[in-house]
């Protein structure tokens, strides 16, 4: 098969890439680069810096495309809230530039990479696909459009969609910005350098980390099978774990001892958040294979930013 991504040297979108060129697939990617990292690709992946708002060099990149992975989009929740609008420019705006692109060409089926923050706060865990969302931020509410805008402007348009609603996905290659870094690289960060590690609240709340590869195997399966048109579908861990585990199991693996301090005063986001998985093993025969330890070993393994000098 021919595939395009976008956002194809970011964190999900290069070990998607290289997987699918590993297995003998044709892959173009399409960036801006104001994350993303091309020397995480493969040579064999064709990158293309670009806009997702660039409907004219879209129609280029789809030529001869039989399934398009979108994950070009800003991720970054905290700066969501100061810039609202850029993120629905880029998130909202960008997927509705995309699929009238695909609709001009003629591709036919897409796959987004949406997130579990679609669903803040919920009464129980785990969260079905069914429960109705809640987001908190908006970064959430433009990944929640878009979500509408591809199953139902897909459904007008004759292409086959499916969302998948990934989790907390950690592993190697993790951006590490200097304000708002994700949990994971900064506790192993932090932790490796004997700095400081904050918590947040009160380090209760409990979050679904699912690792990369696993992330991974759930995006290829989703370009291929059959009967899954229109349909939401969790990626996850299938455990939660709080913030005050997660930092005792990376300083048992790591044998450091970081300072640790609290910070009550800040939002720490949902109290809880567990995906359930029913839906992904049906339809895309999907089973993690890596539990919190194993992932968090193979990220130090594998990410030289974390590996002893």
């Amino acid at each position: 098969m021919r595939f395009l991504i976008t956002g194809a040297a970011g964190f999900r979108g290069a070990p998607l890439a290289n997987a699918l060129v590993k297995g003998n697939h044709s892959v173009v990617g399409l960036d801006d680069l104001s994350t993303g990292d091309p020397k995480e690709l493969v040579d064999a992946v064709h990158l293309v810096r670009g806009d997702i708002n660039d409907r004219p060099k879209l129609w280029s990149l789809l030529q001869g495309v039989d399934c398009v992975y979108h994950l070009a989009a800003r991720v970054i929740v905290p700066e969501s809230v100061l810039y609202p609008r850029e993120y629905n420019t880029v998130n909202v705006g960008g997927t509705v530039t995309l699929m009238e692109a695909m609709r001009d060409v003629g591709v036919r089926r897409v796959v987004f990479i949406s997130s579990g923050t679609i669903y803040g706060n919920q009464k129980t865990q785990p969260v079905r696909e069914s429960n109705r969302p809640n987001p908190r931020s908006p970064y959430a509410v433009s990944k929640l459009a878009a979500e509408y805008y591809i199953r139902t402007i897909g459904a007008l348009w004759g292409i086959e969609t499916v969302c998948l609603r990934v989790f907390n996905a950690y592993g190697p290659g993790q951006r590490l910005p200097l304000t708002n870094a994700p949990v994971i690289p900064y506790c192993l960060r932090q932790a490796l350098d004997n700095g400081t590690i904050v918590i947040h609240g009160n380090g209760e709340q409990t979050r679904d980390y699912v690792y990369i590869d696993d992330v991974v195997k759930a995006m290829v399966a989703a370009s291929s099978v059959p009967d899954i048109n229109r349909m939401i579908i969790n990626v996850g861990s299938g455990k939660e774990t709080s913030i005050n585990e997660l930092v005792k199991k990376v300083l048992e693996i790591t044998g450091a001892k970081p300072e640790i301090v609290t910070n009550q005063s800040h939002d720490s986001g949902p109290s809880s958040m567990r995906a359930d998985l029913a839906i992904a093993k049906k339809k895309l025969d999907y089973t993690p294979q890596y539990n919190l330890e194993q992932g968090l070993k193979k990220t130090i393994e594998n990410d030289p930013r974390f590996q002893k000098k």
